[in-house]
C-alpha cells in the first residue's frame, strides 16, 4: 500500500484498483449471495431454531438491546447474538462520507439510526442527543457500546446521561474511567498501583527527555515510542531504540511530534510473543472471556484453549483489574500483552507485561459467534442487585478460525501477484501465498458472513468499501492502510 510520500494521483489509482476489484467480484459474490438466501429459505437453520426456542420459553422477556458501531465485526456479531438470544435489536453507527454500513442491512436488527459523529465543531452534544432520542423512542432496555478509538472517550459521557435521564443501563465504562484506561501512560499507572506487573514506562513530553534516559538506560535494554493520542501515520512505528549509533537515535528522534500538547511514551520493550484479550465486565465481575494470538494488524482471530495455563494466567489478570474497580466497573475491557516465558504450566508463574488496554469491544468477540451463553452477561447489567453472585464465565463454544476475504485476497493474492510480475517476488513465494490463501478459504471462517444472514458481507465490500473509496478519490483522503473488521482506514 502507499503511504504520505506518495502522489495524489498514486492514491486515486489505488482507489480506482480497489473499486475496480470490487467490480470485478461482483458477479461471483452476487452469486453466492443469491444461494446463501436460497439455502437460508429452504434448509432452517440454527439461528432461527434458537430464536424460536428463546421466545418461546414459559416466562421469556424479550428485551429491547440498542448495539452500536454495527458497521464493525464486533458490533455486528452481538447484535446477531443478541437476536439469536430471541431479543429485539436496534443498530446504530456512524456512517463516515456517507457510506452506507455493512451493518445496517443485518437481518438481526429491526431498526437502524445512523449516529452523528462527535466533532470539535459540535462537540459530543449532537451525538449523545442522538442516542437519547434512540433510547427513548425505541424503548431500549440496554445499550451495548461498540465504539471505535476515535469515540471511547465520547460513549463514557454518552453513558452517564443516559442512564442519568432514562432507565436503560449501558454496558460501557464511565468517562472517568474510560480515560483513565484508554491513555497509555495513565493506564500503565493505574495498573501499578493495584499491584500488578508493568514494563518499564516513561511520560515523555521532549524529544531531550528521550535522549536523556536512553542515554541512562543500561546496554541491552530497548525502548519502543508510542504517540499517547491517535496519530495512524505513526501507528504502525516499532522501531527500536536507541538505535546502533547516538546519531541515528537522535535523527529518528527529531522526526517525532512531541511536545507538552502531543505526548509520547518510551516504553520498554520485551522480547517475546504478543496476546490480547476480550472480555465483559459487568458489576466488577467477568462474565465473558477469550484470549488469542495478536498482532500490529491483527486480521486473523484463534482462540487459546481457556484452559490453557497462558490463557487463565490473563483471566486472572483480567479478574484482579476488574474486582479492584469496583461494583460500578461495567463495560467490555480488552488488554494487550507481552509473555516472555508462555509455557508454564501454572498460570501464577507465568509473567504477562500489559502495553495497552481498549476499554472497549474487541474485534475478538467474534470468537463468541453463536455463543448466545454471553448474552446472559451482558442481561446481568439490567439487575438490580449488585451483582456479587458468581456465574460461570462465557467462553467460545466453537473452535472456529476467523479471516477476512476481502484482506487476504489484496494481501496474499492481488499484491504478491503484481510484485510477482514486476519480478520483484520468487515464485516459490507467490505459490505460497496462493496456497495460504487457499486454507484459509477452506479451513477458516469470514468475520462478516454468515449463510442466514449474507447480505452484510456482500454490502461491506461492493456498497460500503466502493463508497469510502470514491469519497477519497473526490476528496484527495490519502490512507496507508486498512482494516476490514473495524472499517477503518489509516491516514496517511
Amino acid at each position: 500500500m502507499l503511504d504520505a510520500n506518495s502522489s495524489r494521483r498514486a492514491h486515486t489509482l489505488q482507489n480506482a484498483a480497489l473499486i475496480l476489484l470490487s467490480i470485478a467480484f461482483l458477479p461471483l459474490n452476487t452469486f453466492i449471495l443469491v444461494v446463501s438466501f436460497l439455502v437460508a429459505k429452504i434448509i432452517p437453520n440454527n439461528v432461527e431454531r434458537s430464536r424460536d426456542h428463546a421466545r418461546q420459553e414459559h416466562g421469556f422477556e424479550p428485551r429491547t438491546i440498542l448495539v452500536t458501531g454495527v458497521g464493525m465485526t464486533k458490533g455486528l456479531v452481538l447484535a446477531r447474538l443478541f437476536y439469536e438470544a430471541g431479543h429485539n435489536v436496534i443498530g446504530a453507527d456512524f456512517e463516515p462520507d456517507c457510506s452506507l454500513v455493512c451493518g445496517r442491512v443485518s437481518r438481526s436488527l429491526r431498526r437502524f439510526y445512523r449516529l452523528q459523529k462527535p466533532d470539535t465543531r459540535s462537540g459530543a452534544s449532537p451525538y449523545i442527543q442522538s442516542l437519547l432520542e434512540i433510547v427513548s423512542k425505541e424503548k431500549v432496555n440496554l445499550w451495548v457500546s461498540c465504539s471505535g478509538v476515535a469515540s471511547a472517550v465520547e460513549d463514557g459521557m454518552a453513558k452517564e446521561v443516559v442512564e442519568a435521564r432514562t432507565s436503560c443501563k449501558a454496558v460501557q465504562f464511565d468517562v472517568k474511567t474510560t480515560q483513565l484506561l484508554h491513555e497509555k501512560h495513565s493506564f500503565i499507572k493505574h495498573t501499578k498501583s493495584i499491584g500488578l506487573t508493568v514494563p518499564e514506562t516513561h511520560e515523555i513530553t521532549s524529544r531531550a527527555t528521550v535522549e536523556r534516559i536512553l542515554c541512562m538506560t543500561r546496554p541491552g535494554r530497548k525502548y519502543i515510542m508510542k504517540t499517547i493520542g491517535v496519530d495512524d501515520s505513526v501507528r504502525a512505528d516499532m522501531t527500536l531504540l536507541p538505535k546502533a549509533s547516538q546519531i541515528e537515535t537522535s535523527k529518528h528522534i527529531a522526526r517525532l511530534k512531541i511536545s507538552e500538547e502531543s505526548p509520547w511514551i518510551l516504553q520498554e520493550f520485551v522480547r517475546g510473543s504478543e496476546y490480547c484479550t476480550h472480555s465483559l465486565v459487568v458489576k466488577g465481575q467477568v462474565k465473558a472471556f477469550v484470549a488469542c494470538p495478536s498482532a500490529e494488524l491483527l486480521m486473523h482471530y484463534k482462540a487459546l484453549p481457556f484452559d490453557a495455563s497462558l490463557s487463565q494466567a490473563m483471566l486472572n489478570f483480567t479478574k484482579k483489574y476488574a474486582s479492584s474497580s469496583g461494583p460500578a466497573f461495567t463495560g467490555h475491557l480488552s488488554f494487550d500483552f507481552m509473555v516472555e516465558k508462555e509455557d508454564a504450566l501454572d498460570p501464577n508463574n507465568i509473567t504477562l507485561y500489559p502495553i495497552e488496554c481498549n476499554p472497549r469491544a474487541h474485534t475478538a468477540v467474534a470468537l463468541f459467534n453463536n455463543t448466545t451463553t454471553m448474552v446472559d452477561g451482558y442481561l446481568s447489567a439490567l439487575d438490580v442487585s449488585n451483582g456479587t453472585s458468581e456465574t460461570p464465565i462465557a467462553r467460545p463454544l466453537k473452535n472456529d478460525k476467523y479471516y477476512w476475504v476481502g484482506h487476504d485476497l489484496v494481501n496474499l493474492i492481488v499484491l504478491p501477484t503484481i510484485s510477482f510480475l514486476k519480478l520483484e517476488l520468487s515464485y516459490s513465494i507467490l505459490l505460497q501465498n496462493y496456497v495460504d490463501f487457499i486454507g484459509l478459504l477452506l479451513t477458516w471462517k469470514d468475520g462478516t458472513y454468515e449463510i442466514w444472514d449474507p447480505l452484510p458481507w456482500w454490502w461491506l465490500y461492493h456498497i460500503y468499501w466502493p463508497m469510502r473509496f470514491l469519497s477519497c478519490v473526490i476528496n484527495g483522503k490519502k490512507w496507508s492502510r486498512l482494516n476490514v473488521s473495524t472499517t477503518k482506514m489509516f491516514d496517511c
